[in-house]
């Protein structure tokens, strides 16, 4: 089921560079209204936990941002703080562009960088949209067999819940599926998520990954699905998708970010599109701490600059990320989530009890259980075969759930996607799919 959450970003093999050098890639911190947002606010004070391949919190641009982690596959760092898994470059890669501090430079003696935008990051390397966020990391094994035996079904809620437990008011979701459907079993986690007021942000998926729609977790009522933009601020033609649960658009081609040891890469798809929203709803939680997670997304869709069709479509969602207005505008409150809630599609659907937050289980079964009583729609079943847009899918666990991640450049996707000579084989950063999780990259 979980195929691929984003065009998770192709990933280039990059010459080697100076770290000044990919900071002046970051076009998205002026053109998309972020660097202005930072005059109210760079996210101190908020956690923004990362349901992903794992984080290197040693990469120098992320020194003091990850201030906890948990390993929920029950074979990896414990910590969950290491990169684990099939491809686990993606976290890392999602982790500095949500959050990325920066660093200074290591040759004094070398030509002074540019200033930078914000006092508060180093000269050199990322800087991420809410660059005084605190990361909460939520490793996952995906893209593989998990030597442990836990499959995808069962880490994604125990994250969830791990990551509310621990404090997150973001949680940032750069995986996702072939189908539009979730195990039942999720609609606890996320129900808790919505119930004790957290954002959830999820990546759309790619187009050239085999994501021609949406699909879970990006799916599930109250979850702000985040479609991908090139560099022109049109929908992506390979690092998007399309449904009706979109609720924002933002940069998904021509991204850069961080890998474990402490270099950096060329990446796209959405994968990097929903750090971009995350770091956005940080910024606003540190400004107004007491403001609800509806009012938080709605702030983020009401404020979007339309494209598309007139209105809320399938491609843009509500439309363009605008992080200044985000931030400065005044934004009157809303009475729901613009983007659903669990909670209700339960009521509807499962007949579920809400009339209170559902606690970790004390025990497991023995055997996977309906999380509610009662359900009138069938558990979510996975497709009948591989994505073929996801080259690296692998089927994992019970319940046959197809998981990837998609890491690997748009120009190399691009050229595969219209039938020109594959280049090289590149090493791939991002199964489990963080968006696009058959082509990590």
């Amino acid at each position: 089921m979980l195929a691929c959450g984003s065009l998770a970003g192709a990933l280039l093999t990059a010459p080697s560079a100076s770290a000044d050098s990919w900071r002046d890639k970051e076009y998205w911190l002026n053109e998309y209204g972020i660097t202005a947002a930072w005059q109210v606010s760079k996210g101190a004070g908020v956690k923004v936990a990362i349901i992903d391949s794992g984080v290197d919190g040693q990469h120098p641009d992320l020194k003091g941002a990850v201030v906890g982690g948990t390993d929920v596959s029950g074979a990896g760092d414990p910590g969950g703080q290491k990169s684990i898994g099939a491809k686990p470059e993606h976290g890392t890669l999602v982790a500095t562009l949500l959050a990325g501090r920066g660093h200074a430079s290591a040759s004094p003696s070398s030509v002074p960088s540019p200033p930078s935008p914000d006092s508060s990051v180093g000269p050199d390397g990322i800087v991420g949209v809410a660059p005084e966020a605190q990361i909460l990391s939520a490793s996952a094994w995906l893209g593989s067999p998990n030597p442990a035996g836990k499959t995808d079904q069962e880490q994604i809620p125990d994250a969830v819940r791990w990551a509310v437990d621990n404090g997150a008011k973001v949680i940032n979701i750069s995986l996702g599926s072939t189908s539009p459907d979730w195990p039942q079993s999720w609609d606890a986690a996320f129900l808790y998520a919505e119930q004790k007021d957290v954002v959830i942000v999820a990546a759309a998926g790619n187009r050239i990954g085999g994501n021609i729609q949406v699909g879970a977790p990006a799916t599930i009522p109250g979850v702000l699905t985040v479609a991908g933009l090139d560099r022109n601020r049109t929908a992506s033609v390979d690092a998007s998708s399309q449904g009706i649960s979109i609720g924002v658009s933002a940069p998904a081609e021509g991204l850069v970010g961080g890998l474990p040891g402490g270099s950096y890469q060329d990446w796209a798809g959405t994968s990097g599109s929903a750090p971009i929203v995350s770091g956005v709803a940080a910024l606003i939680r540190s400004k107004w701490p007491d403001m609800s997670a509806p009012q938080v997304i709605n702030r983020i869709v009401s404020t979007a600059e339309d494209a598309g069709a007139p209105g809320k479509d399938p491609i843009y969602g509500y439309g363009i990320l605008n992080a200044e207005a985000a931030l400065k505008a005044d934004v009157p409150e809303v009475t729901s989530n613009p983007v659903g809630s669990i909670a209700e599609w339960i009521r509807v659907h499962r007949r579920g009890d809400l009339s209170h937050p559902t606690p970790q289980p004390t025990s497991k079964p023995s055997t996977p259980a309906p999380t509610l009583a009662d359900p009138t729609v069938p558990v979510a079943k996975a497709p009948s075969q591989p994505d073929t847009a996801v080259p690296a899918a692998v089927v994992i666990g019970f319940g046959g759930l197809f998981v990837a991640i998609v890491a690997g450049a748009s120009v190399q996707l691009r050229r595969a996607y219209r039938g020109s000579p594959e280049p090289p084989d590149e090493p791939a950063t991002g199964e489990v799919n963080a968006v696009d999780p058959n082509h990590p990259e």
